[in-house]
């Protein structure tokens, strides 16, 4: 027995010399890896919070070009209505001036300058709220969102879709149609008759 014992404290101790002998090949997870994970958690929530932020920036500011707008539109479209019924009373301005002869202006010259100014202020007040005449020219070409049709013929020297008659002014309100202008419109240069074939001709004699 004590041979055994003797045998065991003559064996090679030199593992307690090294403690860490055994353990060579281990990977140690210190204090510095768990701060790299930390520091890569708080850049990427730092990275998550900077897009949230500019998201909400980029939203707000959507909406207060949108409120802008619409205040805006809002302002200048609230009395279409009232604008359209106004029209009427351009048109009887308009009617009446053209139905002014030399003899009615120089029997009743007060009156018709009176009218004439009347219309005058009528239209100042439409451009101060941005309402403006649509007046086409004759040769101008046919144009759907601002023209309306009345009618349509053939008309020598002319091409389909152009305006050869005006009927009646339109109007404008901002960039919206208030009334269109009324327009006749050519179909083109009516056709030419044929001429009679030779073959006729001979046949007839």
């Amino acid at each position: 027995m004590a041979r055994e014992n003797k045998s065991f404290g003559s064996g090679d101790d030199s593992f307690l010399d090294d403690p860490e002998a055994d353990f060579g090949d281990t990977e140690v997870v210190g204090d510095t890896e768990i701060d790299i994970d930390e520091a890569d958690a708080l850049r990427l929530e730092v990275a998550e919070l900077k897009d949230r932020l500019l998201r909400a920036l980029a939203d707000t500011e959507n909406l207060r070009k949108r409120s802008d707008r619409d205040r805006r539109d809002a302002e200048l479209y609230a009395s279409t209505r009232f604008a359209r019924d106004l029209l009427s009373v351009y048109d009887n301005f308009d009617r009446a001036m053209g139905n002014v002869t030399d003899v009615v202006r120089e029997a009743a010259p007060g009156l018709i300058e009176g009218i004439e100014l009347t219309q005058r202020d009528l239209l100042a007040a439409f451009e101060k709220h941005k309402i403006h005449k649509i007046v086409p020219e004759v040769g101008e070409r046919f144009d759907p969102k601002q023209h309306q049709a009345m009618f349509e013929a053939p008309i020598p020297g002319t091409k389909a879709g152009d305006i050869v008659q005006i009927m009646g002014v339109g109007f404008n309100i901002g960039d919206r149609l208030l009334r269109p202008a009324q327009v006749g419109v050519s179909s083109g240069a009516p056709a030419m008759p044929r001429p009679p074939e030779s073959g006729a001709e001979s046949a007839s004699e």
